[in-house]
């Protein structure tokens, strides 16, 4: 070999390292605030096939519980910090986060992602004056799981559309301690995303709100009395110990392992309970519609997590490719080839509910869609009132008010206060926020 053509090879060959070293360098980070909850741990399982086909897109996960991803991604966000690139969101953030300018307008979408093909109730949920702010990963509402089986040994029968009369009737019948059974798990964890998400429905089903239309709070009223006294009292009869503890993770696992004989929460744990892989009475569950009291109101809630990109993200390109791709049909597809079709992410898309697969592997299917459609934001209550939003009240400072009106609901749940008490301090905290934020004249 002579001497010129060993230098050309070194030559090349720094040219081919300097390339490389050039292509990583220009390597995107995108770094993703997300929930903790068995769809996005998939999501987080599935994402590889995403880098392998965006070699220049590095994705970095921070996995957080509800409570505490909901603080993080409003601290980023207010303070305009740039620490995510993409945050998972909900139907409560992305209409008022819009309107603000904090997140990017989600327009100029692919032809091929085919916008038209989301359903159009978690587009508007996701939206401000008509802009799209976040896309939809799922779509829940809320419904009653029960297990068929000890219904059956019991000789009940549950309706399509129970009352909470009979829920109550039904868990103190279905009720086994000795044998480790519970005949009912609902959602105690303090929150406005926790407890509050569930309390508020049954709330709103008693005939109650949380504002009048000159935005006095309402948490005083017989209504709420007797909404929460009911739900403390049947948790505390009929519930699981330490229900004040149990968020929609820990009653999945109670539901999931057979330790409850009914729940009542999100739609999208329709496709856990349903999977053989991930639980134990897959073949022994039931469904119905979530239980109603004075009115349908207000009965069954609407929420979408979603993924949003924050203004203040350096890799706001990246982070749409990314949220096109986990959102999109061919994410179902991949979902489905690894879970079954019971598991893909739910609500989302028309198409996903006209496959036969789909259909055939998920008897809920049409259930929840229908549940989804019907869920009315914008008439939570059985009397006016001057918010939307079904589970929360849809201005910026329901975050800090709910979670304190939780955190006394759920103390009263655990015997440390009592549901007057609990109801007389979260009305005060709910009424000085609206003050002082200037929505009572």
């Amino acid at each position: 070999m002579n001497t010129a053509f060993r230098t050309a090879l070194r030559v090349l060959g720094a040219g081919a390292i300097a390339a490389a070293g050039a292509s990583a360098a220009q390597a995107q980070t995108v770094t993703i605030a997300m929930l903790n909850n068995p769809d996005m741990i998939e999501l987080k399982r599935l994402s590889p096939a995403f880098e392998k086909a965006n070699p220049s897109i590095k994705l970095n996960w921070v996995i957080l519980e509800e409570n505490v991803l909901r603080q993080r991604a409003t601290t980023d966000i207010t303070t305009n910090s740039g620490q995510f690139d993409v945050m998972m969101i909900g139907t409560f953030e992305a209409p008022q986060w819009g309107k603000r300018g904090w997140i990017i307008p989600m327009t100029n979408l692919p032809a091929s992602y085919d916008i038209e093909d989301v359903v159009k109730t978690a587009r508007d949920g996701l939206s401000y004056n008509g802009t799209l702010y976040a896309l939809p990963f799922y779509v829940e509402s809320s419904m009653t799981f029960y297990r068929k089986d000890l219904f059956q040994q019991k000789g009940l029968k549950m309706p399509e559309q129970p009352t909470y009369d009979q829920i109550r009737q039904f868990a103190d019948k279905l009720t086994d301690k000795s044998a480790g059974t519970y005949g009912i798990c609902l959602r105690g964890k303090a929150g406005w995303g926790e407890n509050m998400a569930y309390v508020t429905t049954v709330a709103n089903t008693f005939g109650g709100r949380w504002f009048d239309e000159k935005w006095h709070a309402q948490l005083t009223t017989p209504e709420w009395k007797k909404a929460v006294n009911f739900y403390v009292d049947l948790l505390k009869k009929d519930g699981p110990p330490g229900a004040s503890s149990n968020g929609f993770n820990e009653n999945l696992t109670l539901m999931s392992s057979g330790k409850c004989a009914m729940w009542i929460d999100a739609t999208v744990a329709a496709g856990i309970l349903f999977n053989k892989q991930q639980s134990q009475v897959a073949d022994k569950i039931g469904f119905a519609a979530a239980p109603t009291q004075v009115t349908p109101n207000g009965s069954h809630w609407l929420w979408s997590w979603a993924l949003a990109i924050p203004k203040s993200s350096k890799s706001q390109d990246a982070a749409k490719k990314f949220i096109e791709w986990a959102t999109s049909k061919d994410y179902i597809e991949m979902v489905a080839k690894d879970q079954g079709w019971a598991s893909v992410p739910p609500g989302t898309r028309l198409s996903t509910y006209a496959r036969p697969e789909y259909k055939a592997a998920a008897p809920f299917s049409q259930f929840v869609l229908n549940a989804i459609k019907t869920a009315d934001p914008t008439r939570p209550t059985l009397k006016p009132v001057p918010y939307t939003g079904i589970q929360f009240v849809g201005i910026p400072e329901f975050q800090s008010f709910g979670t304190v009106v939780g955190q006394n609901i759920s103390g009263a749940l655990a015997g440390q206060t009592s549901v007057d008490q609990a109801l007389t301090a979260g009305n005060a905290a709910a009424d000085r926020a609206v003050q002082q934020a200037g929505y009572q004249k």
